[in-house]
């Protein structure tokens, strides 16, 4: 078997000093993101006796008012988003206690609340601690990823309201000072999230092993709580926050742009302020909640695996935390990578942004694959074994290392695919843009054709990364390619962050009245943000779809299934409802945004007809009633979804068993991640076509245009169509696929041994 290059003790060092590394680090990007003021500045003052030479200067505009102006309607947006997020809270804070302690008293049942100690599940000579004891510290983690999940949503929106004025103003001295502070904002989040993951699942690990010493399949079986916190809090965020910015925006779009022929953004339309707290709430908190879900529920899926295979057997911690090491590597590869973008490299042109958001992505995958090879060779053995479903399979380390870089590189290959289906450069989006000639219907045909022959090439990369690292390392190989995937989060995240940013810092400056230049400017960093946000959007659904195979490999494990033979009729009824699932979920949520954005158009419209004076200026809308009727629909709408989700697993444990929940969890992920790549893409051409036309970049823009023709009509619409789909739906659905695997994990003990009721009856 061999020991390990590096020692226990240089792992219980590296992996707490990494994630403080990349605190540290996040702080201190936020300190230069603080350094843009928000007060007027007297004129030609600078630290260096030159002062930054301003538009504004040469258009003749007020800087002392637009300053003004900006720091009013920040405060705005931040308000209404935190009022959202702290009623949303209130809510998933119910259910969060109610689900813990459901929890404890079905874990605690498998053995009849015994507090003596059991034979263990997978070593039956050896003696564990009581399944009362695993019940206790499962809804413990379960807690912690929960509340984590919510600080990790919390931070990224009270971090993009903080930079987006700050971004506008910003942008008055030129693009490349705006994209800086932008994206460094972003990498506040990014690296706040992926640290505070990562030490509060080490810092779990060491006070559960105070209690279980030696039994570290009973400590791992618990830890796995930590990723159904962290995914069911995710859940409601993305749920929530995406019914929440989809009613708003469809609302200001369809009444604002289409009716009125008044501008994006345009403080005219009601709905506006709505619109830019829907940015924050659904796309930066709901992502946030999202990948973090992703990630903890990654690493506990391979801790699990790995603590009955040699590592756990022989009690060998450095190979044991494996994934946490990736992890810690990952912060700091991504802590470089980071540099390149903001100190390295300065951006002087529009046509450098989309350029440099992809070299962080090719950067960070490239530095990651030394550092995977690395921490593969110093952290674990050079040759041991994997539990393989029963049996033992001898695995050697650089098998493993292939496992992890496949991961690592299908993500980024499923990245540049999205881009490739959702840029306005790439001739896909461009056709659907030219659909727009005659009329919403062939743009809504084009679009959709797109989405559905986007799904072709990130289905075969997920499907040669699975069959490689099963095959080099049966589950937990597909568990380490999911990590591999996720462990450049930080720098994904930063990406992520950057486009709601960028497109809060555009309507910041339309309403704050600032020169049509820098709304320009603004334009450019949201458009490449737009084609980053879909490319993190495939990053999400990539990982998910290994996450959840881990998870079910897992799961299955666990519930003493020796094979899922799908000719069975109790595991093939399990497949065609799992199947069917994604697309219950779909219709509630895209239903819920189309009734959400029905009163808020009825609002908006009675607004514009009720109150004189709107639009020409002379009297203000009344914002504050549509951030409410956002708000109210959103919490109401996101708890039928939540609970079809949250409930059909236990459903179908209790009553049908495990060999139909292995079934129903097979098929809501296979169609899961087709449908959610699909909606995602289609989404985000709509939109992106909508901005080709409005940009009129090229000659076969300007053909199109302006804002107002009839073609750029038919591509608003398209949008307007896309809304739900690429921030509600698609986005929800990699949640749902391995939120059902994760519980499903969590109650396997409960499941075998007091489920089936039905089959046990009949």
């Amino acid at each position: 078997m061999g020991a390990t290059i590096l020692t226990s003790l240089a792992t219980e060092i590296l992996i707490p000093v990494a994630a403080v590394v990349g605190i540290a680090f996040a702080l201190v990007q936020w300190l230069l993101v603080s350094r843009v003021k928000l007060t007027p500045e007297k004129p030609g003052s600078s630290k260096d006796g030159v002062s930054d030479y301003l538009i504004e200067e040469e258009e003749g505009l007020n800087e002392h008012n637009v300053v003004v102006k900006c720091a009013e309607i920040q405060n705005a947006i931040s308000e209404g988003a935190t009022s959202f997020l702290v009623t949303e809270y209130q809510y998933v804070g119910i259910f969060m206690v109610a689900f813990a302690v459901l929890i404890f008293l079905f874990l605690g049942s498998v053995e009849g609340f015994s507090t003596k100690a059991q034979p263990c599940t997978y070593s039956k000579d050896k003696y564990c601690k009581p399944a009362l004891a695993n019940a206790g510290f499962s809804t413990v983690s379960f807690l912690l990823g929960a509340i984590t999940s919510l600080v990790s949503g919390f931070l990224g929106m009270k971090i993009a309201t903080y930079a987006n004025a700050r971004t506008t103003l910003e942008a008055r001295k030129g693009v490349g000072k705006a994209f800086i502070t932008a994206f460094r904002s972003g990498a506040v989040m990014g690296f706040l999230l992926a640290a505070n993951g990562l030490l509060v699942l080490y810092i779990a690990i060491n006070l559960f092993k105070l209690y279980y010493g030696d039994d570290w399949e009973g400590l791992f079986e618990s830890i796995t709580g930590y990723g159904l916190g962290g995914s069911s809090m995710a859940l409601f965020g993305r749920v929530g926050g995406g019914i929440y910015t989809k009613a708003a925006d469809v609302g200001a779009d369809l009444v604002g742009k289409v009716e009125r022929n008044i501008p994006e953004d345009d403080p005219r339309n009601p709905a506006v302020i709505a619109d830019n707290v829907g940015d924050n709430v659904g796309d930066i908190a709901g992502m946030g909640s999202d990948l973090f879900g992703s990630y903890a529920e990654s690493s506990c899926a391979a801790l699990v695996v790995a603590s009955i295979s040699s590592f756990g057997v022989n009690h060998d911690f450095t190979a044991m935390c494996y994934p946490l090491l990736i992890s810690s590597i990952g912060i700091i590869v991504c802590l470089i990578t980071t540099l390149f973008a903001t100190d390295f490299f300065e951006i002087k042109a529009v046509k450098e942004i989309e350029p440099a958001l992809k070299n962080q992505l090719i950067i960070s995958t490239a530095l990651m694959t030394v550092g995977i090879a690395i921490i593969s060779w110093i952290a674990l053995p050079s040759s041991f074994t994997i539990f393989n479903f029963g049996k033992q399979k001898a695995v050697k380390n650089w098998e493993l290392f292939f496992c992890v870089a496949i991961g690592l590189w299908a993500g980024l290959v499923i990245g540049f695919v999205t881009e490739y289906y959702t840029s306005n450069a790439y001739s896909p989006v461009q056709d659907v843009a030219d659909s727009c000639r005659t009329g919403a219907a062939t743009n809504v045909i084009f679009g959709l054709a797109l989405g559905y022959k986007s799904v072709i090439i990130p289905i075969f990369a997920i499907a040669i990364s699975i069959f490689v690292s099963f095959s080099l390392a049966a589950m937990y190989g597909i568990a380490v390619a999911a990590l591999g995937m996720l462990s450049t989060i930080a720098t994904g995240l930063a990406i992520d962050a950057y486009g709601p940013i960028s497109d809060n810092a555009g309507g910041i400056a339309e309403m704050a009245g600032m020169s049509h230049r820098i709304r320009e400017r603004t334009d450019a960093l949201d458009a490449a943000g737009n084609t980053t946000a879909a490319i993190g959007k495939g990053f999400a659904i990539g990982s998910a779809a290994l996450v959840s195979l881990a998870l079910f490999g897992a799961f299955v494990s666990r519930a003493a299934i020796s094979t899922v033979d799908v000719l069975t009729p109790k595991v093939f009824i399990g497949l065609i409802v799992g199947a069917m699932l994604p697309y219950w979920f779909s219709a509630m949520t895209m239903k819920s945004v189309g009734s959400a954005a029905l009163k808020m158009v009825e609002e908006v419209r009675r607004q514009f007809n009720t109150i004189p004076g709107i639009m020409d200026g002379s009297a203000k809308p009344d914002y504050a009633t549509c951030v409410k009727i956002s708000t109210d629909a959103s919490i109401k709408e996101m708890i039928p979804p939540g609970a079809l989700v949250m409930l059909t697993p236990l459903i179908v444990g209790i009553f049908f068993g495990v060999e139909t929940l292995s079934g129903v969890l097979a098929g809501s992920l296979v169609s899961g991640v087709q449908i959610a790549i699909s909606a995602s893409n289609t989404g985000g051409a709509w939109d992106n076509a909508k901005k080709y036309i409005e940009a009129g970049a090229s000659d076969h823009a300007r053909s199109l245009g302006p804002k107002g023709s009839d073609p750029h009509k038919a591509a608003v619409i398209g949008d307007t169509i896309g809304d739900p789909l690429k921030d509600t739906s698609g986005p929800s659905l990699n949640i749902l696929i391995k939120l059902m695997a994760v519980e499903s994990l969590v109650f396997a003990p409960f499941f075998a041994t007091h489920g089936g009721l039905l089959f046990k009856i009949f």
